[in-house]
This record gives structure tokens, C-alpha cells and sequence, in this order.
């Protein structure tokens, strides 16, 4: 039995109406009623701009010159902004990527929950609580009538995704675009967003137009596939003939980068520790305390013990708010301490040695773009840790920061600004700024979290060929396990601040122990 499309893209061109560049041409599909189809690209491939043109929401400057979207026969490129607007939640509704930039910070979730429900429906104020907090149960958030009064601030990350999800679903559109919704989330919070969005979607028939860089996630959650790249669609299909059997170039290329475990480099049983948490504590108190009360204390790392020996890639795992970032900055001293220490190359650091361990140690940021000077071009960037290096003379750190630039892909670069450079080559500038003053350890929080396969499969390639040249250790915190199984020498799986797990990379990937471990391993989706 046919199932008659729902959407109808159509030739579709968008062009800028700044320099009359096409950013994206002639790109059609259909899309059916109760379906999930992917759109994968690398970034700037222009899938957004394409799922952006169904809502009529591209940025000024940019306008479609050519095709038709149709739903359900009616073209939205020709409905006038009130019919649009009627449309928008009533029946086409949009997950954006990060729920705090599009949740308003100044308003409580109630609020903003309601006030789809208010536009486009009759109900009161009454009946609409009751939605409200019949899909919020829905979706798993603990305490719904606490959440109508809280701000987005309150939540974590898979908690702000999941309300997003709620007052998305609570109109039943008849579309859903969920651009890249689970980026920054970690592996158990990723499949619990998917599964419920998946799982609602099916529930009332809702089409979804599934937008991400993680095949993995395709495999598991679409029916078909659609392959962009530079705004032209090269290649569409039934996702196991996309994935297992491509025809385009390009689409083979994205799947021959996601990462694949490497053979492990270092035998820790025989190197020198170079940097030990022992029984290291982190603890603060809660934020609301009053003139007759103290804030209740909570633990946020509770008595662990980490060793990483030289030359060695020890990885840290585990849910958002598991302590794997506090747990870097503990052992770079970066957050003070409530119990144990750390020791650097067998002695505590003190007053005494506490400068040379800062200068042996760097810290490679997630997002590289708020950690770079927006102002700064980026040799100086790079050059600015060689401030702090005695008798190097200038000339002599022009060529280490020349050297380094090189090293990392980014020759002839040195002169340009952050904004005028990919995401993938800001993360380049992170570690080079990194490197450049030759550190012995270095901690990389979330380094490839926001990247896209075949730059994130660049990026790991350089890490590991660096770390190969320069010999320094480093603590691998991510939530990415495919990333982890190719970078890692050591796995350590953190949960509620401790420490649950720890092994050699193949053994926990292959025989895991603790049942935190296998629900991770299980979580992660993979061709």
C-alpha cells in the first residue's frame, strides 16, 4: 500500500541575496506520515538552511530562488507570514540543537510550555497545566509541578532537551525537526532523548526529519537517508543501502571516518607515574542557603584515586554530571580540593613545586570558540603559554609557534582571527596553544564533542600523531565511546563522582564489569 507524502521538497534552491551565491540547489525528497528521515553532511553541507526553508526561518539575506515544499499540497513557500505562523508548533514543530539558546532564561518552564497551547488552542488555563504536566510525566522529568516553576538554568542538559521535546510534542504536530538534538548530551541521555521523540512520534503519527553528523544514530533510529554535501544532495536511499552499500563518493568517505579502535600504544605496567589522584574529594555547597540555614554540602568527587603514567591516554567516561570535568580540573588544580591531593612525578604539589607543575600541565577546552580571544590573532594565541617560558628568546619562539602551526594543520594561518576559521580548525588552534610550550600532561575535556565525523576523525588523528612526536600524557574526558575506543590506552567509567570501573581499553570495551559500564556500551549507537 502506497503511504501518501506528507512533505514534498522540490528542487529546492536557496540562494544569499548578498553575493548570489547558491548555498543550496536543487535538493528534493519526500517525507511520509509516521516516518523517520535522516539528513547527514558534515558542517556547512547545508542541511540546516534546508530544514530551515520548511518553517520559513532561514537568516536574513538568504531566500529560496527556485522549487516547492509541499505539505500535505500546499506549497510553504507561497503561504503569506500569518498562515506560516499558524503552522509553526500548530502542525510543524522544531527541536533545536541547544535547548538553552532557544529556551528564554528569564522565564519559568510553565510559561514557555503554555504558550504554544495558548496560541493555537481553546483550552484553559486549567486544561492547559494538565497537558503540560501529563507530557512532562510523559517524558520522564521526576517532579513535573516543580518544573513548571523552575527556569532552564535549573536542569541539566538531557533534562532541558527533554522539556524542549515536551513542548514541541504537546501540539502533536504532523512534522518534527529535530536538528542535531542530541550534540552536546551524553551517551545515556542521547538515547533516552531519541527514544522518547522516536517513541511520541510514532505514538501520534508525527513525521520526523531527523537532522545529525552520527550515522550511528541513523542506523539505529531512521528508515531513509538523505546524503548533503556543499548544499547538493548527493545521495539518497533505505538507510542499510546508504550506509552498508553507498554508491556516492562522498558518502563512503563519511563512514570510512568514523573512529575504529587502535592498537594500544603505551604499557603502563612498565612507565613511570607521572601525575596520581589520591583519594581526591571535591565538594561545594548548594546555592541556597539562608540566614538560619547552611546549604546542604554535596560531593561532587568522592575519594578517587586515578594514576596516569607517561606517555599515556587515560580516557574518563560517564553520564553528564558524573565528575569527569571536575575530576580534570581537580587534578590540574584549577578547583580546590575538600580531601586528598594530587602528587606530579611522585611528590605532593605545594608551594614549593606547584609553578612547575603548572608549567608541565594544559587543559584543551570543549568549545574552543569562547576559549579563544575573539581579538587576538592566532599566532599570538598560540604564542601566549611561551610567555611564561624563561630564556626563550623572541625569534626562538616565533619558529616554536611556526613549528607548532605546522604541526597541527594550520600553516600560514597565523594571521587570521578565530571567526575566520572552521570549527574544526579553532579545535586545531586549542591544541596547538596546547603543545606549544611542550607540555608533559595535558587534559582534553570534550575536545571532539562538537565536530562533525570527518573532522572529529581528523582531529583524533592529529592528537594521537602529536602525542606520538611529544611524548605527553593525557586525561581523555569524553562522552563520545567510539572516540574514546580509538584514542585510549586506559578506560575509566565515573558515575555519581566515583570511580566504578577502570581497566585497559580492551577490557572494558569487550568484558565490562559493572553494569553502569554495559548500559553505557549498550547506549552507544554504532553501524
Amino acid at each position: 500500500m502506497n503511504i501518501p507524502n506528507l512533505l514534498s521538497v522540490e528542487s529546492l534552491k536557496l540562494i544569499s541575496s548578498v553575493n548570489g551565491k547558491t548555498l543550496v540547489d536543487n535538493v528534493s525528497y519526500n517525507l511520509c506520515a509516521g516516518e523517520v528521515l535522516a539528513m547527514v553532511g558534515e558542517s556547512g553541507s547545508g542541511k540546516t538552511l534546508a530544514a530551515r526553508a520548511i518553517l520559513g526561518l532561514l537568516p536574513p539575506g538568504i531566500a529560496p530562488s527556485e522549487g516547492r515544499i509541499l505539505m500535505n499540497g500546499e506549497d510553504l513557500l507561497q503561504v503569506n507570514s500569518a498562515r506560516m505562523r499558524a503552522m509553526r508548533g500548530a502542525q510543524i514543530g522544531m527541536v533545536f540543537q541547544e535547548p538553552m539558546m532557544s529556551l528564554n532564561p528569564a522565564v519559568r518552564i510553565g510559561i514557555q510550555m503554555a504558550e504554544g497551547l495558548r496560541l493555537h488552542t481553546q483550552l484553559t488555563a486549567a486544561q492547559i497545566e494538565a497537558r503540560c504536566l501529563e507530557i512532562l510525566e510523559r517524558v520522564r522529568i521526576r517532579d513535573p509541578k516543580r518544573c513548571l516553576m523552575a527556569y532552564p538554568h535549573e536542569f541539566s542538559g538531557g533534562m532541558r532537551q527533554r522539556i524542549m521535546l515536551a513542548s514541541v510534542m504537546l501540539l502533536k504536530p504532523r512534522l518534527l525537526i529535530a536538528d542535531e538534538p542530541t550534540t552536546a548530551l551524553d551517551t545515556l541521555s542521547q538515547g533516552e532523548v531519541l527514544d522518547l521523540m522516536t517513541e511520541l512520534a510514532r505514538e501520534e503519527g508525527t513525521a520526523v526529519l531527523l537532522i545529525t553528523h552520527n550515522l550511528g544514530l541513523v542506523a539505529r533510529y531512521a528508515q531513509r537517508a538523505v546524503v548533503m554535501n556543499k548544499g547538493v544532495l548527493v545521495e539518497t536511499g533505505d538507510v542499510k543501502q546508504v550506509l552498508y552499500s553507498p554508491v556516492n563518493s562522498y558518502t563512503r568517505k563519511l563512514i570510512e571516518a568514523l573512529p575504529r579502535r587502535g592498537p594500544v600504544l603505551t604499557d603502563s605496567g612498565v612507565k613511570t607515574p607521572l601525575i596520581e589522584a589520591r583519594n581526591l574529594s571535591v565538594s561545594y555547597r548548594d546555592n541556597k542557603p539562608g540566614w538560619w540555614r547552611k546549604g546542604r554540602v554535596r560531593k561532587v568527587l568522592d575519594s578517587v584515586n586515578l594514576t596516569v603514567h607517561e606517555g599515556e591516554t587515560v580516557a574518563v567516561v560517564g553520564g553528564s554530571g558524573s565528575g569527569k570535568t571536575t575530576l580534570g580540573r581537580a587534578m590540574l588544580r584549577l578547583i580546590a580540593s575538600s580531601g586528598g591531593g594530587v602528587f606530579f612525578r611522585g611528590h605532593s604539589i605545594d608551594g614549593n613545586n606547584a609553578k612547575q607543575f603548572r608549567l608541565a600541565c594544559q587543559l584543551v577546552f570543549q568549545d574552543p570558540y569562547s576559549s579563544l580571544n575573539p581579538r587576538q590573532r592566532i599566532g599570538d594565541i598560540v604564542a601566549e603559554p611561551l610567555k611564561l617560558v624563561r630564556n626563550i628568546s623572541k625569534q626562538e619562539a616565533s619558529q616554536r609557534v611556526i613549528q607548532t602551526l605546522q604541526d597541527v594543520g594550520l600553516d600560514g594561518l597565523a594571521l587570521r582571527f578565530p571567526h575566520e576559521l572552521s570549527g574544526g580548525q579553532r579545535q586545531r588552534v586549542a591544541i596547538a596553544r596546547a603543545i606549544v610550550r611542550r607540555p608533559a600532561f595535558i587534559v582534553a575535556d570534550e575536545p571532539v564533542s562538537a565536530l562533525d565525523m570527518s573532522v572529529q576523525a581528523q582531529v583524533l588523528a592529529l592528537f594521537q600523531s602529536l602525542q606520538k612526536a611529544y611524548g605527553f600524557a593525557c586525561l581523555f574526558i569524553s562522552h563520545d565511546l567510539a572516540a574514546v575506543e580509538q584514542v585510549s590506552d586506559r578506560v575509566v567509567v565515573m558515575e555519581s563522582g566515583r570511580i566504578v570501573e577502570q581497566g585497559s581499553r580492551d577490557t572494558v570495551f569487550d568484558q565490562p564489569q559493572h553494569a553502569y559500564t554495559r548500559a553505557l556500551l549498550a547506549a552507544t549507537p554504532a553501524l
